[in-house]
């Protein structure tokens, strides 16, 4: 079983919020599972935060 984790922190210094802001139409953190769930590499993608926003895109992402 191939497993991807992905960590995504609520709590950035440079750019706050980073993670749930709009890049190019959908928010940031959305890309990387975009790219993960095509690949056919993995059975599963997680993502490791501490932050509800995130977690809530994340699913909406197709992460767990």
């Amino acid at each position: 079983m191939n497993i991807a984790i992905i960590p995504a922190r609520g709590g950035s210094k440079r750019i706050p919020r980073k993670n749930v802001r709009s890049f190019c139409g959908r928010p940031m953190f959305s890309w990387p599972t975009a790219a993960a769930t095509p690949s056919g590499l993995f059975d599963h993608i997680l993502v490791s935060t501490e932050d509800a926003d995130i977690a809530d895109v994340a699913r909406g992402a197709g992460a767990e």
